[in-house]
């Protein structure tokens, strides 16, 4: 985890309403201007808050940082469950969770920039939010291969693979882009997982 000190979570709904605004705020913030430029004045000012009203719920800068990857993190891994939930076969999951990554992806548009930053900030938070997701992945992943969906490959390694394509799609087409990512593209990508690159001529 983080180096940084825990936050404080408000146990009141204007509390949270209000440590969530500091959140929105932060990953405006933190991905406009990156986190050595960001500044908790220019925070707060976005958030509608008064500066010591900060400091309620975080620490300092690289606290409120910390808390925005993870919950971002927390925030992807729970959209795509519910989007694979009763999907069907392994390759209908597969599906259903890219769209649901992508779709996540368009409307926290900061979040590459955010994760990238994060590695510089806090080397382990880096490797946490995207541990984090690999587990989840490698233990669907697992289960589909004790079914016999999946071919009987090291899950783990394929969760990383399958997180490389995922990556860098969204990065090319949904944040360079600015736009959904085309069907013929979640086609292609669809139809490289199910068969492979070899097809028939494998």
């Amino acid at each position: 985890m983080s180096k940084a000190a825990s936050p404080t979570l408000p146990t009141t709904a204007r509390g949270q309403a209000t440590r969530q605004r500091l959140l929105d705020a932060a990953e405006e913030v933190f991905g406009a201007k990156g986190y050595e430029r960001a500044s908790i004045v220019e925070i707060t000012g976005l958030a509608g808050v008064a500066q010591g009203t900060f400091y309620v719920y975080f620490s300092d800068k690289r606290a409120i940082f910390g808390e925005l990857v993870t919950e971002l993190g927390h925030e992807l891994r729970g959209l795509v469950a519910r989007s694979v939930a009763g999907a069907g076969d392994r390759m209908a999951v597969e599906r259903a969770g890219f769209k649901a990554f992508f779709t996540f992806i368009a409307a926290h548009r900061n979040l590459y920039r955010i994760v990238r930053q994060a590695e510089f900030v806090d080397e382990q938070l880096y490797r946490s939010y995207y541990r984090r997701l690999a587990e989840g992945y490698t233990a669907g992943l697992a289960r589909a291969i004790e079914a016999g969906e999946v071919a009987r490959l090291d899950p783990e390694t394929l969760a990383w693979c399958l997180m490389g394509i995922g990556d860098f799609l969204g990065m090319r087409w949904v944040l360079w882009e600015e736009r959904d990512l085309p069907d013929h593209v979640l086609d292609t990508m669809t139809a490289l997982i199910h068969h492979g690159m070899a097809g028939e001529a494998g």
